[in-house]
């Protein structure tokens, strides 16, 4: 990397801590505030994401912040073992993915702080409310549609990414062999693509794919590609070093196919693809109004899944192809919808312009600028080297 490259990685960490600090003190029981103007709640499922970047930061200030978060989050659990939605409020429950993310968070937690117990009450009924979320009992964790990070797009039955942070908390928690029993569960093929059903149940594999599906229900599955989930399918381990590699070889082909039919316009992978198109069967008549192709969950550009991604990169290996991302992310975040900020931070952007979207100062967008950052540089990938077997 250039020596102004590296100048240019080194003034967004800057800016990256200077927006999380700025975020730090919220309006609501002086809990973070997702955004640095919108957003003020303290939503759960993106202050437990940044708790990677600000791991990996060492700022005491955030670190704090971020220790508060997850107490609160304990005094509000609810009496089965649900994290809420908002950090603030023990009602506002129903999200799928809070509970598993509070588990990830919760051993990076541990292993920064050396307490081996910390939280241990929380963190078993939690375990517990992720075990009842099974209805076959054969490990694959069940949801409710839009009830993870996408409130605008589908996600039925065992979804991608709800079972691979589940996977991941539990392997950071030191749940080995609990986490391998839903990673053979999730190795399994989807009955979709497996029509004789040659394995007993059904899991994410699919037949002459690279990738894990979206999502998988007894006949029914997704083949559309989630870039959250299977990212974290190689940063934990679950996917093996061979799958990892040839999923790296399969994003990028299909991003170089995108960026010739105008679908993509900067070096960035966008969260989900093929897009779902107005004559798709997947397709939903409200997707017209918030989801519409290389927008929001419908393959938007998301920098916290960027981040992500550069981490799964270096996890597999691809440490140039990281380097090239992480630039082009760099690049992409001094992008906002205040023109006058010299770092946006924005929560998405438009895959075929490249445009800013969302909020800007986002804190997810900003933590995971540092976590990407810091696996880059350090060619390692701090908390997820200790569970993947390489």
């Amino acid at each position: 990397m250039l020596p102004e490259e590296n100048q240019q990685i080194e003034e967004a960490k800057k800016a990256a801590i200077e927006v999380l600090l700025h975020n730090a003190h919220g309006t609501v029981a002086d809990l973070p505030r997702t955004a640095g103007w919108g957003y003020p709640e303290p939503y759960t499922r993106d202050l437990l994401i940044a708790v990677l970047g600000i791991a990996t930061s060492e700022n005491t200030e955030l670190i704090e912040s971020s220790r508060n978060v997850l107490s609160n989050l304990a005094k509000n659990q609810s009496k089965n073992g649900q994290i809420p939605s908002l950090v603030s409020d023990k009602a506002n429950l129903g999200s799928s993915d809070t509970t598993p993310l509070f588990l990830m968070a919760g051993g990076i937690f541990r292993k920064i702080l050396g307490d081996p117990n910390f939280l241990e009450d929380a963190v078993k009924k939690a375990i517990t409310w992720m075990e009842y979320q099974c209805p076959t009992s054969y490990h694959l964790i069940a949801q409710q549609p839009t009830s993870d990070w996408r409130d605008e797009q589908w996600v039925p039955g065992h979804g991608l990414f709800v079972n691979t942070l589940t996977y991941s908390g539990l392997q950071l928690l030191g749940k080995h062999q609990q986490a391998e029993n839903l990673g053979n569960a999730m190795r399994q093929l989807t009955y979709s693509s497996d029509k004789s059903h040659s394995c007993p149940h059904e899991g994410f594999a699919i037949k002459d794919k690279p990738y894990y599906a979206l999502w998988s229900y007894k006949i029914y599955s997704s083949t559309r590609f989630d870039l959250l989930g299977n990212s974290l399918a190689i940063l934990s381990g679950l996917a093996s070093a061979e799958k990892a590699g040839e999923m790296v070889k399969w994003i990028e082909n299909e991003c170089e196919q995108m960026h010739k039919t105008k679908d993509l316009a900067v070096d960035l992978t966008p969260n989900f693809f093929p897009f779902i198109l107005p004559e798709d069967s997947d397709w939903l008549p409200r997707y017209s109004e918030f989801n519409n192709p290389g927008d929001y969950h419908n393959g938007g550009i998301w920098p916290f899944i960027s981040g992500f991604y550069i981490a799964a990169l270096v996890a597999a290996k691809e440490f140039e192809v990281a380097e090239k991302k992480l630039l082009a992310l760099t690049k992409l975040i001094k992008k906002g919808r205040n023109e006058n900020l010299a770092f946006g931070f924005n929560e998405w952007y438009k895959a075929q312009t490249g445009n800013p979207m969302g909020q800007d100062w986002q804190t997810w967008s900003a933590s995971n600028y540092l976590y990407a950052a810091a696996c880059v540089q350090k060619r390692y990938t701090p908390f997820f080297d200790g569970i993947r077997s390489d």
